[in-house]
Parts: structure tokens; sequence; C-alpha cells
């Protein structure tokens, strides 16, 4: 009878510990990295963009805008916005800096400054955000200091869960 109990409680703890390992998964990003969440310079318009290239959006994800309050704002908005730099409409706008948005959807999420002009000299960024958690790193690709220590802790907790529940069983 103990051992049932004891292998009730091992289970219910590897049950748990994998629910918080899933939370693990979910990477912090600052837009622009050092640069930050400014109009890029204008001989690299396409600097977020470029910015995007190596990186793997997931669900719960959270994109991170640091900006100058009162200098620039973030705005979601739709693609024909995006595309056309449309400041009129915005799914919703973000004035104070930084703007922490986390992803809660799959698909693609558009993002521009509705300061006169920055839209136009490239202060937009466009992402398509998948489901599940995120894969390894695109080869060249360094990974988020944040997303690296979670890792660090989840395979920790995973080694000290597995060494517990062999004790136990």
């Amino acid at each position: 009878m103990a051992m049932k109990i004891i292998s009730m409680a091992a289970l219910l703890v590897v049950v748990l510990a994998s629910s918080v390992l899933q939370s693990t998964y979910a990477a912090n990003y600052t837009v622009g990295d050092a640069t930050g969440w400014t109009v890029p310079n204008p001989n690299n318009t396409e600097f977020y963009d470029d910015w995007t290239d190596n990186k793997n959006f997931v669900v719960g994800d959270v994109l991170e805008f640091n900006f100058t309050t009162g200098r620039h704002d973030v705005a979601e908005v739709t693609e024909t916005a995006y595309d056309s730099c449309n400041t009129t409409n915005p799914i919703v706008r973000y004035t104070t800096g930084p703007a922490r948005i986390t992803l809660t959807r799959t698909g693609e999420y558009h993002f521009i400054c509705t300061f006169d002009g920055h839209c136009g000299l490239g202060q937009k960024l466009s992402i398509d955000v998948r489901a599940g958690p995120s894969t390894a790193p695109t080869p060249g690709s360094t990974p988020n200091p944040s997303s690296s220590a979670s890792a660090l802790v989840a395979t920790i907790s995973l080694v000290f869960m597995s060494i517990a529940l062999a004790l136990f069983c």
C-alpha cells in the first residue's frame, strides 16, 4: 500500500513538473536587440526583416519593444495597414516604452510605429508565429540568453526528478 502511495506521489510530481517545464519553452525577444525599436539607418531599411531571419516565434513568446516614450510607439496592425504604413486604425497601440507583447495565437503579426514617417523609413516588423515549443536555433544564430537559462533550468529539473523517481520506485 505504501509503495502505491509513493508511486502515485511520484507520478503527480512528474505531471506537475511537465506542465511547469512546458512553460519554460517561451522565449523573450528584444526587438532589434541592442538597437531597440527605432527608425533604422537609412542604408538598412530592412533592419527588422533581417532581425527576424534566425528566429522561430511560437505562442507564448514575448516581444519587448524598447523605445523612448513620446518619440516612438508600437501598434499591431493588419497586413494591409502594414504594407501601406496606414496608422489610422491599429488593432492595439502601445505608447509607453518598453512595451512587452505576449504572442497569444498562431499566424502573422504586423507591428509599426505610428509616428509620422517612421513606418515608411523601415520601423515596422512582421513575424509568423507557430504553435508548440521553440525548436533549436538555425545554424549561425545565437540563442536568446533568457531562453538558454530556461532550458538549463528545465534540464536540471528533469535530472533531479528522474533521480527522485528512481529512488522512490
